[in-house]
C-alpha cells in the first residue's frame, strides 16, 4: 500500500499542490481527473521525486521514504512512470527499449555495454506479450506508431516490475481507438501483475470508463475522491470550475454507456487480430 501524506509544491507564491492525501492499494486502478493546470502532472512528479514535493511524505507498506540516496532509488525502483510522449530511444529496438526497464539491476559494466542476461530479455518479451508486441520485438522504435510506441512505454514500466505505477495522460496524442486498446492493456497487464495505477486523464468519459476510482484534483487540492458512480454534476462543476452547463456529466456518461460495449468489442477485436 502506498500513501501520500499531505504532498505540497509551491513555485514562489504559487501553490501547485495543497496538502494532497492519497491511499492507493494494490492493484488498484486510480484515475486522477482534472484541467489543464490543476496540478496532475505536478502531483506525479513529486511521487517519484522528478520533482522534489515542498512538503509532505509519500509512505510505503507504513515505511516513510526519506530524501537520502538510498531512499529515492528504491522509490524510483519501485514506482514506475509512463510519459505522455513515450519517451522511447527511437534508434534502438523495440526489445532493447523495455530492457531499459531492467537496468537498476544491472551493474554499470554490464548496462554500459547493454549485455542483459536471459532471465532480463524473458521478462522483457513476457512484458511485451503483455500488451501484444512481440512481434515487433527486432523493430526499431521509431518505425513504430504512436500507439504502438505507448504499449512499449507501457511494457518497459511493467519489466521494472515496479509495485506501483504513474502514467501521465497517456492518451493525450492519441485517436479514440488507439486510446482504449493503449487503457486497456495498461489496466489489464497491471491487474495481471497486482500494480497499482494511479494515471492523469483529463477525458470525463475515459475516467468513468477505466477508472475504478475518479480522485477530482482542481487549483492543487482534491474535490473528489471516491467511485466513478459517485461522479455527479456538482462533482464535476467542482473539478472544472467556472462550468456551467449542468448537463455535462450525464452527456459524458450516456456517452460512456453507448460507447462502452461498442468499444469494448472493438477492442477485443482488436487485440485478437494482433495476436493472430
Amino acid at each position: 500500500m502506498i500513501e501520500i501524506r499531505r504532498l505540497a509544491k509551491s513555485y514562489g507564491s504559487h501553490q501547485a499542490l495543497k496538502d494532497v492525501s492519497l491511499t492507493i492499494r494494490p492493484g488498484e486502478f486510480v484515475v486522477v481527473l482534472g484541467p489543464s493546470g490543476a496540478g496532475k502532472s505536478t502531483l506525479l512528479r513529486c511521487i517519484n521525486r522528478l520533482t522534489p514535493p515542498t512538503g509532505g511524505e509519500i509512505v510505503v507498506d507504513g515505511a516513510p521514504f526519506s530524501s537520502s540516496g538510498r531512499d529515492l532509488r528504491l522509490l524510483r525502483r519501485n514506482v514506475a512512470m509512463i510519459f505522455q510522449q513515450h519517451n522511447l530511444v527511437k534508434r534502438l529496438s523495440v526489445l532493447k527499449n523495455v530492457l531499459v526497464g531492467r537496468m537498476a539491476d544491472l551493474s554499470p559494466v554490464l548496462s554500459s555495454l547493454q549485455l542483459f542476461p536471459e532471465a532480463d530479455v524473458k521478462i522483457a518479451m513476457h512484458c511485451l506479450e503483455q500488451v501484444a508486441m512481440v512481434h515487433k520485438a527486432r523493430s526499431r522504435a521509431d518505425a513504430l506508431s504512436g500507439g504502438e510506441q505507448q504499449r512499449v512505454g507501457i511494457a518497459r514500466a511493467l519489466a521494472q516490475q515496479p509495485r506501483f505505477m504513474l502514467a501521465d495522460e497517456p492518451v493525450a496524442s492519441l485517436d479514440p481507438k488507439t486510446s482504449r486498446v493503449v487503457l486497456t492493456y495498461l489496466k489489464k497487464s497491471c491487474k495481471d501483475s497486482n500494480i497499482a495505477v494511479l494515471c492523469n486523464l483529463h477525458q470525463i468519459d475515459y475516467a468513468l470508463e477505466f477508472g475504478e476510482r475518479i480522485v477530482g484534483l482542481s487549483g492543487g487540492e482534491v474535490v473528489y475522491d471516491g467511485a466513478p458512480g459517485g461522479v455527479s454534476g456538482d462533482v464535476i462543476r467542482r473539478i472544472y470550475p467556472g462550468l456551467d452547463d449542468p448537463n455535462v456529466l450525464d452527456a459524458a456518461q450516456r456517452l460512456t454507456e453507448r460507447r462502452r460495449a461498442a468499444a469494448e468489442a472493438e477492442t477485443a477485436a482488436t487485440v485478437r487480430e494482433e495476436r493472430v
